[in-house]
């Protein structure tokens, strides 16, 4: 397995966008909670304010946005995950005690595979977060 792009795909960046209405609550969630860290952010550009999170830096990041007139947002089926392996099981009861503490407790996953060695957690939206307590392929 190789860690470069393949030749004919030359990507430099990386960016999973959604929107919301519940943009400081996301926002809470993800950097706060969940410990990404706020790589850029923006107001009123055109109508539009949002924050970026690294993953862990900027070559890989979560955007989330929020429209002046509203960017309804409602969630797509509970087995649409965002997944972060995480090889610490300590490291993983640690970020699921710090999520529950701001109001967000762990869910049972629709797919049993998840709940082997991870913790299924909804943010405001109702997007589910999957902390799996592996390496990772």
């Amino acid at each position: 397995m190789t860690n470069e792009w393949p030749k004919d795909l030359p990507i430099s960046q990386v960016r999973i966008a959604r929107p919301t209405d519940k943009l400081e609550e996301v926002l809470r969630f993800y950097s706060e909670g969940l410990g990404l860290k706020i790589v850029g952010s923006f107001r009123e550009h055109d109508g539009y304010s949002g924050y970026m999170l690294g993953l862990p830096g900027t070559d890989y990041h979560l955007e989330f946005t929020q429209h002046a007139a509203g960017s309804p947002c409602p969630a797509p089926s509970r087995d649409n995950l965002l997944v972060f392996y995480i090889p610490e099981k300590a490291a993983v009861e640690r970020i699921a005690a710090r999520l529950s503490a701001l109001g967000y407790p762990s869910v049972e996953a629709e797919n049993p595979y998840w709940s082997e060695k991870g913790v299924t957690i909804e943010d405001p939206d109702g997007w589910r977060v999957v902390l799996m307590n592996s390496p990772g392929i």
